[in-house]
């Protein structure tokens, strides 16, 4: 099969469109041809270099495409299915698994990470990772979903329990998890108030729901969020921005906020004053993709169309370097996809 692989660490130039050995099937496996393969930033910092990658490495963590082979031991699938991929992979059985917290399993890992991901065109994998999609669900936006609307639905729903009324103040809002989490947010009937480099990205935000915008360029977050909250300041923070915004993130909250946060995309350290911290009574969650059950439950109101992914643009896989420099300019709304 044709796939993009790093066989070291560094800049777009590691990736190489070559052939690869295709999959070999397991009783217990599914094999799936690759229609969609959507990136996230994660796949520009295991390209990078994360520890535990072994090289060559194929990225990619959300998948759709249709069913090739179906093993021995696998029933409730058919060859030709429309499906899409779990962006994880984990045991199956051991304690948090069986109780439903696969995030929490020891073996856990994002694909494209700590396996082979979806960069190519075919892909093997266990069958509880496959799920079927509906047939007016194009293969690009279904591979848009997994990864950051089970995300955005781990931090508002599972993590901050995120209720009607409240006011929640989304990082990012041109982002994956941005958008989704926009769109989660309004379907609780929360306020939301996102930000973004530029107007145009700001008026998408709008589009999807955000109820006020904020330039992160022009603008100082904390500051605008109290004009926009007559001073209270939000419950809830979606944040993922890391070292850069961690400070005007918690200056936004209001007493007895939540900062729940999944990601560090420009750095990794976040300092805060502790006397602050329980003075206030902050509440500051830890939140890592999410769980089987929590997939379903986001793809139920995808596939309703209650929620809906964005692509910003699509690339054949022999041009992964020009997508990865596309991500890296930070030129994108939505998911920047690739068609094998």
């Amino acid at each position: 099969m044709k796939a993009v692989r790093i066989h070291e660490f560094g800049g777009p130039e590691v990736l190489r469109f070559e052939d690869a050995p295709d999959p070999v099937l397991r009783r217990d496996q599914v094999l799936v041809r690759v229609k969609a393969c959507a990136m996230n930033h994660l796949d520009i910092w295991v390209r990078k270099g994360l520890p535990g990658v072994k090289l060559p490495h194929i990225l990619g963590s959300d998948v759709a495409g249709e069913v090739v082979e179906v093993g021995d031991y696998v029933t409730g699938v058919k060859s030709g299915q429309r499906v899409l991929l779990a962006p994880m992979q984990f045991c199956n059985h051991c304690a948090k698994c069986v109780a439903g917290l696969q995030n929490q399993c020891s073996e856990f890992t994002v694909r494209g990470n700590g396996v082979d991901g979806g960069n190519c065109e075919l892909v093997a994998v266990p069958a509880v990772s496959v799920i079927p999609i509906p047939d007016a669900l194009e293969f690009s936006p279904a591979a848009s979903v997994p990864l950051v609307f089970l995300t955005a639905w781990h931090m508002l729903v599972g993590r901050a329990g995120i209720r009607a009324g409240q006011t929640v103040l989304i990082l990012g809002g041109s982002s994956g998890v941005g958008i989704a989490a926009i769109q989660i947010a309004k379907l609780f009937h929360a306020r939301v108030i996102t930000t973004a480099g530029d107007e145009g990205k700001l008026e998408r935000a709008r589009g999807l729901g955000a109820d006020f915008g904020i330039n992160h360029y022009q603008q100082k977050i904390s500051e605008e969020v109290k004009k926009i909250t007559s001073r209270e300041g939000v419950d809830i923070v979606v944040e993922h921005v890391g070292a850069a915004t961690w400070d005007e993130s918690i200056k936004s909250l209001k007493p007895a906020g939540t900062l729940v946060t999944c990601g560090a995309t420009t750095g990794v350290t976040g300092v805060i004053d502790l006397r602050f911290l329980y003075s206030r009574q902050f509440s500051i969650l830890g939140s890592y993709m999410g769980t089987m059950g929590e997939l379903y439950e986001v793809l139920g109101h995808i596939f309703a169309g209650r929620l809906r992914p964005v692509v910003d643009r699509t690339f054949p896989l022999e041009q992964a370097r020009a997508a990865h420099e596309h991500m890296e300019n930070s030129q994108m709304f939505g998911k920047i996809v690739f068609n094998p």
